[in-house]
């Protein structure tokens, strides 16, 4: 909890980050550039040479799992809380593959209950904060 650093969001070492919404979607924004960009260069860089498509070839299994890991269809959306409801943000471009996954996080969302948790807690922690008044 505290303040989170460009580079942590990348490193694996948050797992939410709470923004307004002008700076999470320069955020998105940027990041979808910059994989889109990198994917591009590597893209011509192994197309411009033998060496790099044999190298391509052999490191195959190592671009599928980033390709995996960045892709925003895989995980098809982000859940929007704090409504009476389960919602799920999807990309303006996503494709079946995408809606596909954003409804089974919704499934996953309604299964684990996690409005119900989410109500529960903010309960239990604003109570102490009412006693104090």
């Amino acid at each position: 909890i505290g303040n989170v650093e460009g580079r942590d969001i990348f490193q694996g070492n948050v797992d939410v980050i709470v923004c307004d919404g002008f700076v999470g979607n320069v955020c998105l924004k940027v990041s979808e550039g910059l994989v889109e960009a990198a994917t591009e260069m590597i893209r011509k860089g192994i197309l411009g040479s033998f060496k790099a498509k044999i190298g391509y070839w052999l490191a195959r299994p190592v671009f599928r799992e980033f390709k995996k890991r960045v892709d925003y269809a895989e995980y098809g959306g982000a859940p929007l809380l704090g409504i009476n409801g389960t919602g799920i943000i999807c990309h303006g471009k996503s494709n079946a593959f995408a809606i596909k996954n954003a409804i089974i996080e919704a499934s996953k969302i309604v299964e684990n209950k996690v409005n119900d948790k989410i109500a529960e807690s903010l309960a239990e922690n604003l109570d102490p904060l009412k006693e104090a008044e």
